[in-house]
């Protein structure tokens, strides 16, 4: 779901960097530093699991991740995605450093928005923890395809096919994805609870 380089106009690059800024600096001084270390765990399972990509016109479909990122994270997954897509784009040349913002923006914006909304729910039965796991994973994707076409469009009108294509692609996607984000919440939650920031009561 990488941007390439040369593909969005200046505006919306522009405007992405500047998003991402503010995002990264609210991240950062959210992050628990006691936690600091599940930070840096999550990003290098982002970063992995980007590895693997089938390019379909200016973006790309792979496994994100986004989605158990944002639940475990919350703002605290902007930095440590923006790390690992920096990481990315400097190694592999996915998306660009021109692009970086508006990358950042399409995966972190909708995993701080799934923190918010699933969270409550994880903890309070195997069920409820899977399926929060599931929508989390599912409604990030969903998100951020949303995202991403809107990034298109505003750049060329003429994108809005392009936008349709790479949003049908990634249906197969948020279902896997949700799949894969509810098994590994309702594992961690037996295996290793401290990960996992559930609301004490």
């Amino acid at each position: 779901m990488h941007i390439s380089e040369g593909v969005l106009s200046g505006p919306v690059l522009a405007s992405g960097a500047v998003i991402a800024m503010a995002g990264t600096a609210i991240g950062l001084k959210k992050i628990d530093y006691d936690r600091i270390v599940h930070v840096a765990i999550l990003a290098s399972a982002f970063f992995v699991a980007s590895l693997i990509h089938v390019n379909i016109g200016p973006a790309s479909v792979h496994l994100i991740l986004n989605g158990i990122v944002g639940l475990l994270l919350g703002f605290a997954a902007i930095p440590a995605i923006l790390t690992a897509l920096l990481l990315q784009s400097i190694f592999f040349q996915y998306g660009g450093l021109t692009a970086l913002g508006v990358n950042v923006i399409v995966m972190a914006v909708p995993a701080v928005l799934v923190h918010y909304i699933f969270l409550p729910l994880l903890g309070k039965s195997s069920t409820l923890t899977f399926a929060a796991g599931f929508l989390a994973g599912l409604f990030s994707i969903l998100f951020s395809s949303l995202l991403l076409g809107l990034a298109l469009w505003f750049t060329d009108e003429n994108f809005f096919e392009t936008s349709l294509v790479i949003i049908s692609a990634h249906i197969p996607v948020m279902i896997i994805e949700g799949i894969v984000t509810g098994f590994c919440v309702t594992f961690l939650l037996k295996v290793y609870p401290e990960i996992i920031p559930v609301r004490k009561k």
